[in-house]
């Protein structure tokens, strides 16, 4: 009986500190959220907390009302759903190989691959490699293919595959499957959980990336709206070089930015509920067996 009433006791207490965690966690967007929609003259009288004060949309009638936003929108759609699909796709074909001990140098690849983690060659031979030598400055190459492999990554995914039973491959061996068709019939459908949480850590960084763009982008129709958003914020103390008239110069200088935060991480917010069971999956998965 008492037991059962301590087990209740730390119940309680683990469910407010949740709440309490969750609340602290949600607080910043809700704050962002309010400020976006509130005017000038309340945000810098800190007036607001987690409501609208003065309600007003403006600022976001600024951004949304450029042709060009659309665009850039659309921008990085492409390049996270294409950076997304090679980077799973080359990370699941570079660690399944990892995760087999019998691989011969095995001990001498991983190594190599953790090398990478620590040191990356430099912003500089980075930027020769992909605008010099391979010729992919203003292209959707530079964007995607730079960044498509991460050490973290294929670890993470090695584990995974190496905690797979090895008698589910011996099974598709009897059954006249090649190496090929067990690593898509067989690994990948089980695979969901690592594979979701890999795609949700690639699309994340895609969407949010602007600095490789800045570098490697120089037609501006090209870019993506992170590029596009930071460029807003940068302007934000002068808010007609955004397209603002002189009538709404004094109602965005500052909540320009919250906006423009909302703006990039709402997607991503709303995807996010869709992958969260296999996220946790992945993720729990990479941490017992690792």
């Amino acid at each position: 009986m008492k037991s059962s009433r301590t087990f209740s006791l730390f119940n309680i207490i683990n469910s407010i500190f949740m709440i309490l965690i969750v609340l602290f966690t949600l607080y910043p967007f809700v704050y962002l959220v309010a400020q976006s929609f509130s005017s000038e003259a309340a945000i810098y009288a800190g007036k607001v907390s987690i409501f609208p004060v003065e309600f007003t949309t403006k600022t976001y009638q600024v951004i949304l009302s450029k042709p060009d936003f659309f665009l850039y929108y659309w921008n990085t759609i492409v390049y996270s759903v294409t950076g997304t699909f090679i980077a799973v796709a080359a990370t699941a074909v570079m660690s399944y190989p990892l995760s087999k001990e019998k691989l011969r140098l095995n001990k001498f690849f991983i190594p190599f691959v953790l090398f990478t983690m620590y040191f990356g060659g430099g912003l500089i031979p980075n930027y020769i490699l992909v605008a010099k030598t391979l010729e992919l400055r203003d292209t959707i190459w530079a964007i995607v293919i730079p960044g498509a492999i991460s050490a973290f990554n294929v670890i993470l995914m090695k584990t995974f595959f190496a905690g797979l039973p090895g008698e589910l491959e011996e099974a598709g061996r009897v059954d006249g499957l090649g190496v090929f068709g067990i690593f898509t019939r067989i690994i990948l459908p089980l695979s969901k959980p690592i594979l979701v949480t890999i795609m949700l850590f690639v699309m994340v960084g895609m969407w949010n990336n602007w600095f490789g763009p800045s570098l490697y982008l120089q037609s501006k129709e090209k870019w993506p709206v992170a590029l596009y958003l930071k460029q807003i914020i940068d302007n934000a103390i002068s808010p007609t070089e955004i397209g603002a008239t002189s009538d709404q110069t004094s109602q965005i200088a500052a909540s320009v930015k919250s906006t423009a935060m909302v703006l990039t991480s709402l997607p991503i917010i709303c995807i996010y509920p869709f992958v969260q069971k296999y996220f946790v999956q992945g993720m729990m998965i990479g941490a017992v067996k690792g």
